[in-house]
């Protein structure tokens, strides 16, 4: 049998070059295991082999086969299931120790460790991610891109909390009141007037904060996608890459608010108009059911579609592009997505909480009127105390901030490696050399 090079078929004799039906013997004459059986020289020569011989039954094909009738030899003393196969002829069971029984060298159980680690360029490996390997990738940006992601950070931090105060201090104190939340002899129109203001107080704050984040988000968006290939980029550098798409990114974030407060309102609005119709105490309760419900499908819509920034500023694509491709990168793995952007959520806030509830209680000392309405839960806050807790705002959003955009850039790189065999294109542009394997996981 003529083998493949570079691998011997088991119980056939070694190739060295002959055909078979060709004459010759393929093993030198003298080779002291040699199959072939003592007799008498035909050439009536000198015999090179010896007059005694063992007996037959101690005889071994040299292919590791027993001659009929005659049971294997038990194994050495010593040798266990782990141990390496005896050396055999051709190599066979010997030499390359991959072929052996498990546990030995090169065995199943210990010498074949399962495909090679995947390479690591930056911050993250170039594979499928877990939830600690996505959250540790963006604390590892922001600790070795420090300069550019916290000067990053503290620059809209500080534009987001003066937008705040102003509003805070201009506009919501002398329009909006909550007192009435607390009174308990409140009427119904004034407990929905308080209701109502609270709400437009926390949702023009949360505008603002949302703003911020999304321009946060548009800048170390390069930052991080430079630093899964290990390289560092300045603030210049992160403008000047993040700049022509700006606009876009402000576009896609009025879209997305829009649709989430219309999917609201539009579920609200069956019980408003009941209300309105003379019925308020069902129209009431079908507002709220109405609310619930559109609140629901707004977070599956939101985080459907909360890959589209990142889509947006790294694939350079339009509005509705970067939406589409968020839907599909999302779709199969909302849970996922959704989970994950949760929990980088609640550990991003509570660390910001650790830094901003001190400086409000010490901004409320200080200014004793404003720990007085925020022990109240009223919205008329002193200027002493909206500037020492802004103070305390800015420093958790430095936290919070590359927190929430490295998980966010890091999990649309994660779905694009697990659909797309992004890192392989990752590996490239990293100027690491091509890989012999898929390092994709299931």
């Amino acid at each position: 049998m003529k083998d493949t090079p570079g691998w011997a078929s088991p119980g056939s004799a070694p190739s060295d070059g002959q055909e078979p039906g060709t004459s010759g013997s393929a093993e030198p004459a003298d080779r002291p295991d040699s199959a072939q059986q003592p007799g008498p020289d035909p050439q009536g020569g000198d015999s090179k082999w010896s007059k005694e011989q063992p007996p037959p039954a101690q005889w071994s094909a040299p292919t590791g086969q027993q001659p009929p009738g005659q049971s294997p030899p038990p194994p050495p003393p010593g040798q266990g299931w782990g141990a390496p196969p005896p050396p055999g002829p051709g190599g066979y069971g010997g030499g390359h120790q991959g072929y052996g029984p498990p546990g030995g060298h090169g065995a199943w159980g210990s010498g074949w460790g399962g495909p090679p680690p995947a390479a690591k360029p930056g911050v993250i490996p170039l594979r499928p991610l877990g939830v600690g390997e996505i959250l540790d990738g963006a604390v590892s940006t922001m600790r070795t891109h420090w300069r550019t992601v916290l000067g990053i950070s503290l620059t809209v931090a500080v534009v987001t909390e003066i937008l705040v105060i102003l509003l805070q201090g201009f506009v919501l104190n002398d329009r909006t009141s909550t007192e009435a939340l607390n009174d308990p002899s409140a009427t119904i129109s004034e407990l929905a007037r308080a209701t109502r203001d609270a709400l437009l107080s926390s949702s023009l704050i949360f505008l603002i904060s949302v703003v911020g984040a999304i321009a946060a988000t548009a800048l170390l968006t390069t930052v991080t996608s430079r630093a899964v290939l290990g390289k560092s980029v300045t603030t210049g550098e992160a403008w000047r890459d993040a700049r022509p798409q700006v606009l876009r990114l402000f576009g896609l974030l009025f879209l997305l608010l829009l649709m989430t407060f219309g999917v609201v309102i539009l579920g609200a609005l069956p019980g408003i108009l009941v209300a309105a119709s003379g019925s308020g105490d069902g129209g009431a309760a079908l507002a709220v059911l109405g609310t619930l419900g559109a609140g629901i499908v707004a977070l599956w819509l939101w985080f459907r579609f909360s890959l589209a920034s990142p889509a947006l500023m790294l694939e350079k694509q339009g509005i509705m592009k970067s939406l589409s491709r968020s839907a599909k990168l999302v779709r199969g793995s909302w849970w996922r997505v959704f989970g994950i952007q949760l929990l980088a959520m609640v550990i991003a806030n509570i660390v910001a909480a650790i830094v901003v509830i001190p400086f409000t209680f010490l901004g409320g000392a200080v200014s004793g009127e404003g720990a007085t309405s925020f022990l109240d839960g009223t919205t008329d806050f002193g200027w002493t105390f909206l500037i020492i807790s802004g103070i305390g705002s800015v420093i958790g959003s430095m936290i919070t901030f590359p927190i929430s955009a490295g998980v966010t850039v890091l999990l649309y790189i994660d779905q694009r490696i697990r659909r797309e065999a992004l890192d392989l294109e990752l590996a490239r542009a990293a100027g690491l050399p091509a890989q012999g394997t898929d390092t994709r996981g299931s």
